[in-house]
């Protein structure tokens, strides 16, 4: 049986209500490759696709390294590298989604984006999954991560700013997670309060 369209949607907010987040996954993939721009609703339902699975390994990694940390200072050294190569599933597994959507985001979504609401929605995408590899990566591998992260949002920005009001949500959420960016993986903490104080006041005078 083929789908329309409006079947994907549906099928993709039903499979999300039943927590079939690998369905929900696919459902979108298959949107997104008719080479269309999205709607808000398709965006924010592709975000949760990916965002559930991601999420759910994001805190799995830092659970295992944390148990991984205490046992090596426990010296339980066997445990320690049992908990390592768990953790570097876990850490494959998350490399391989983030990779899944940025490939789609370089190829598909940013190249068909038609609004500048989704060029933004887009590019914010591709600096949060950008700083999510960076958050595990080390070494030259963090540094590419947290540079293609820096891109992202520096091109979301300057969209966000030359069109888009400054209560719109997709601009108040860039600039949450551009601030977090600089909070948390640049080690930037004056530059991450400015950036999340500007838009604070900015919004506020505009409302």
């Amino acid at each position: 049986m083929s789908y329309s369209r409006e079947d994907l949607v549906f099928l993709a907010k039903l499979v999300e209500q039943a927590e079939q987040s690998l369905d929900m996954l696919q459902y979108m993939n298959d949107i997104v490759a008719l080479g269309e721009d999205l709607s808000w609703e398709e965006r924010n339902l592709l975000s949760v696709a990916y965002k559930n699975p991601v999420s759910t390994l994001r805190g799995a990694w830092r659970v295992l390294t944390t148990l991984m940390q205490r046992e090596t200072e426990r010296g339980n050294t066997r445990n320690a590298e049992v908990a390592k190569q768990y953790r570097d599933n876990v850490e494959k597994r998350l490399r391989d989604r983030c990779g899944d959507i940025l490939d789609q985001l370089e190829k598909n979504l940013i190249p068909h984006a038609a609004s500048d609401e989704s060029k933004v929605f887009f590019y914010k995408m591709a600096g949060d999954y950008n700083r999510y590899v960076a958050e595990f990566s080390a070494g030259d591998a963090r540094k590419a991560a947290a540079q293609a992260a820096l891109g992202a949002y520096e091109q979301a920005n300057t969209i966000a700013t030359t069109s888009l009001p400054t209560t719109n949500p997709v601009r108040l959420g860039l600039a949450l997670h551009f601030s977090v960016f600089y909070y948390e993986v640049l080690n930037e903490q004056e530059r991450a309060c400015q950036l999340a104080q500007e838009a604070f006041d900015f919004a506020i005078a505009d409302m």
